[in-house]
């Protein structure tokens, strides 16, 4: 059987079935099967599953072509609606999350409602995991069972929702600031909650940024002065959310706001050197606010990993410190005769520790009290290490620096010139095996205290020993503890601890939870610069679904037939999410707030009266289907 390169090229259609004589009363469905240019076609006799299908009753069209997503495709769908040939669309495709929307529009151009259309994956669910006729049969059977559905197919209206334009932003750092700030120059109220006194997150104990070498507090300063220009924007400092509920649109939240002596005799407004910019607005008493937002954007953050007790000497040898520490210390630092002195002491000679807390392997690194490990790479690490190396070369030449890693990341923009720079300038680079890391031990009789040994893989495993006057540990990213809030907003985690977004491309910044929206590093490590793009990112998401003052949801929810309904309660129990289904306390009936129904189903199974069904997926659709997939 010839593929894409015979009745399918220049993307011609193949139209199978020319019977239109359906009357307008009953359905008359078209079928559209695409070859996506060979992913299909290379595995799947697409002819021949067009060919099994163009007799059923009721199918009135069947097409073939190359890329049914392409305008030429399109076209072909709008063009046999306007004819009246069809009133029912199947299209055999790639998965539904690619372009079902997609094929919704060209249906809506038509002038046909939307949602009378049906989806068969023969992509991820066919071609890529068979081949040849098990393939071409699976596909078969999966068309014709989206034929069967697409008979009892209702045209929908999409559900229409009040929307609040004002967004709340739970999180006062970078991300949570650029994300604000996008928001209030597009008319909507925003209110930012950080449970701190200050305004600009980790972000605030940084020098230098990689690899502009900027300063962290120019941008800390100029996003917050940019901010306060304008009158929709509120700051709620020592604030944490104490409840939540609601639905995109209308979140009803309370936040509680706590007294804190953190800070005292500080002006408003100012730079705190490792701590932000503080606001003057500490409640004397404990207060609470209610607020309804449109959307959450979730800008949590993360915190630096604390080595452990003795790993690498930590805590118990002093001269082993932190990359964030060491950061912190280097501001005060002097130089003298081209030497480092760092909090007075004579530093000749310093190592950095890659990958602590990052990259943890079983076996080999020892679990937190949770018994997790950090398996994921901290992605900034690298870069910050060999800037701050690059700095110490630069301002203290006759400080020997040596850094001690498993790989070098340096993966963004221009931060590759940070590595060759420190290497020029005289970094030492050793290189050690996950197994066989760097041992830090005490030099009590030599002239530095600290001694390392390692196995330096660009020398073949050779054991060196370097001794030094300090160690730092360069300490990954973790997430933010935000488990209260977690409960509370029933948010997705992935197993990273990281808030987990819908579809890492699809959907980047978007939770399961429709109108909570994430920014920054409560989702994975990042840098300021991704940071603040995916805080932007967030921000376009929430404009759009906000800036009509309604939002239109799908309409696949749960439904109850009232005449069936004898409020038995089941599908209150099982249900998901909470203050979806009530039962009415005179009718003793079930009523669904659509808002809050997700279409999961799971209520359809339980209800002995066989009284409630999801819009779109009736319990008679599915018995069609299945009659279709055993008949084939």
């Amino acid at each position: 059987m010839s593929k894409d390169n015979d009745k399918n090229k220049d993307d011609e259609a193949t139209d199978i079935n020319e019977n239109t004589d359906a009357n307008d009363t009953v359905e008359k469905i078209g079928v559209y099967i695409c070859h996506c240019g060979g992913n299909i076609s290379d595995h799947v006799d697409v002819e021949k599953v067009a060919e099994s299908v163009k007799d059923i009753p009721g199918v009135t069209k069947v097409h073939t072509n190359s890329f049914m997503c392409s305008d030429p495709g399109q076209e072909l769908i709008e063009k046999d609606i306007k004819s009246g040939s069809i009133n029912r669309v199947v299209v055999a495709s790639c998965a539904p999350s690619l372009h079902e929307s997609t094929f919704r529009g060209a249906i809506k151009r038509a002038d046909m409602n939307p949602f009378l259309y049906d989806h068969a994956n023969i992509r991820e669910q066919v071609s890529w995991v068979h081949d040849g006729e098990p393939a071409t049969a699976k596909a078969s059977i999966l068309v014709k069972s989206a034929i069967e559905k697409a008979r009892g197919l209702k045209a929908l209206d999409a559900l229409k929702v009040d929307a609040k334009k004002h967004v709340l932003i739970v999180g006062g750092g970078i991300a949570g600031m650029r994300s604000g700030l996008d928001l209030v120059k597009q008319g909507f109220e925003v209110t930012i909650l950080e449970k701190s006194p200050f305004l600009g997150g980790q972000a605030s104990k940084l020098d230098r940024l990689a690899p502009s070498s900027e300063y962290a507090k120019d941008l800390i300063v100029d996003l917050y002065t940019q901010l306060s220009k304008h009158n929709n924007i509120t700051f709620y400092t020592c604030a944490e959310m104490s409840s939540f509920k609601g639905y995109i649109g209308n979140f009803d939240v309370t936040l509680t706001r706590e007294p804190s002596d953190a800070v005292k005799s500080k002006s408003k407004e100012e730079f705190v050197e490792g701590r932000g910019i503080f606001m003057d607005n500490i409640p004397k008493e404990t207060e609470e606010i209610a607020i309804t937002a449109g959307a959450v954007v979730m800008a949590t953050g993360f915190k630096t990993y604390e080595p452990a007790e003795d790993e690498f000497g930590f805590k118990k040898l002093e001269p082993v410190t932190t990359l964030e520490q060491f950061i912190q210390d280097y501001k005060k630092a002097e130089t003298k005769q081209g030497i480092l002195y760092l909090n007075n002491k004579k530093i000749q000679r310093i190592a950095f520790i890659h990958c602590v807390g990052s990259r943890q392997i079983p076996g080999i690194h020892e679990p937190d009290k949770d018994g997790s490990l950090n398996e994921y790479c901290s992605r900034t690490c690298c870069s910050a290490t060999l800037q701050a190396a690059e700095r110490i070369k630069n301002t203290c030449p006759n400080t020997d620096v040596f850094d001690f890693y498993r790989d070098i990341r340096t993966y963004g923009r221009f931060q590759e010139d940070i590595y060759d720079s420190a290497s020029e300038k005289g970094v030492m680079f050793f290189r050690f095996e996950p197994d066989a890391q760097p041992e830090v031990t005490e030099n009590k009789n030599g002239k530095f205290p600290i001694s390392i040994k390692t196995k330096d893989v660009l020398t073949f495993n050779e054991e060196i020993e370097v001794d030094v006057d300090l160690v730092v540990l360069v300490t990954g990213m973790i997430p933010n503890n935000i488990s209260n809030m977690v409960a509370m907003m029933k948010l997705p985690v992935g197993t990273d601890k990281f808030l987990q977004e819908v579809h890492p491309k699809l959907r980047p910044v978007e939770l399961a939870n429709t109108g909570i929206l994430l920014a920054g590093t409560c989702q994975a490590p990042m840098d300021i610069t991704e940071s603040c793009a995916a805080a932007q990112a967030a921000s376009v998401k929430a404009t759009a679904l906000l800036h009509k003052g309604f939002v239109e949801l799908e309409p696949f929810v749960a439904q109850v037939d009232t005449e069936l309904c004898k409020g038995h309660g089941e599908c209150l129990k099982v249900c998901p999410v909470d203050d979806t289904i009530e039962i009415d306390k005179v009718t003793k009936v079930a009523k669904v707030n659509p808002a809050l129904c997700t279409g999961c189903g799971i209520c359809t199974p339980v209800c002995p009266e066989n009284a409630i069904d999801v819009m779109g997926w009736s319990l008679k659709q599915y018995e069609k289907m299945v009659d279709a997939i055993l008949a084939a």
